[in-house]
């Protein structure tokens, strides 16, 4: 295995944040306050764009809407929320990207920031099995406090989850010759610069400028 492939999900395979997109849906489907809360998620999302985040708050946030929901009834309103809303946003331009990355025999996986709670469905749907995504904590029954689990994979945390990630499957970054990251986000900066092969794709204004800037490839999916 002589490269590795990573991408981000949001914005990069999919033209839709998954994460503001739930929160959105939760409030269709009755779980969530209704004006006040899509308010909120979306100044939340507004922080994400403008690099602001606290990621903290917001995941707090984002999760009272489901996390005292009974398992499978979370289960089922994700199952939902992947079939009406995640499905449609399936691009083949997107799956055929990353299944010309797995034919070539890379390693690929996804690194979101969005939680592994929401991503799971999404990433089993483009056939990518390793998933590097936010880790929530759960409490000794197994039900999700509102709070992180471990390193964020957001900003910086990408890298360190990266690298813990390939330490787990005895892998080390300088074995590959070619390691890509699709990102269509300023957030994810420091990963961008840390591989050998960075693509801006579908990049924001401000990523598509430092891309110009540097030389990087620019990549338009979804045009």
């Amino acid at each position: 295995m002589k490269n590795l492939t990573l991408f981000d999900l949001d914005g990069t395979l999919i033209p839709v944040d998954s994460d503001h997109a739930f929160g959105d849906f939760l409030v269709r489907a009755g779980w969530a306050n209704g004006d006040e809360f899509k308010r909120r998620n979306d100044a939340f999302y507004a922080q994400y764009l403008d690099g602001t985040l606290n990621l903290e708050a917001y995941l707090d946030f984002a999760t009272s809407a489901w996390r005292d929901r009974h398992p499978d009834e979370a289960q089922a309103m994700r199952e939902r929320f992947m079939r009406e809303e995640m499905a449609p946003s399936l691009r083949p331009e997107a799956l055929a990207l990353v299944q010309r990355h797995q034919q070539a025999g890379d390693l690929v996986a996804i690194v979101t920031a969005t939680n592994e709670f929401v991503t799971r469905p999404i990433a089993d749907a483009f056939g990518v099995a390793e998933l590097i995504a936010l880790e929530l904590q759960r409490d000794g029954e197994g039900r999700v406090t509102g709070k992180i689990h471990g390193v964020p994979t957001f900003r910086e945390g990408k890298i360190q989850r990266v690298l813990d990630w390939l330490d787990q499957r005895a892998h080390s970054w300088d074995q590959f010759e070619r390691i890509t990251f699709y990102s269509d986000s300023t957030n994810d900066l420091p990963l961008l610069e840390r591989v050998s092969h960075p693509v801006a794709t579908n990049p924001s204004p401000a990523l598509e400028q430092i891309a110009r800037q540097r030389g990087w490839p620019i990549l338009k999916l979804f045009e």
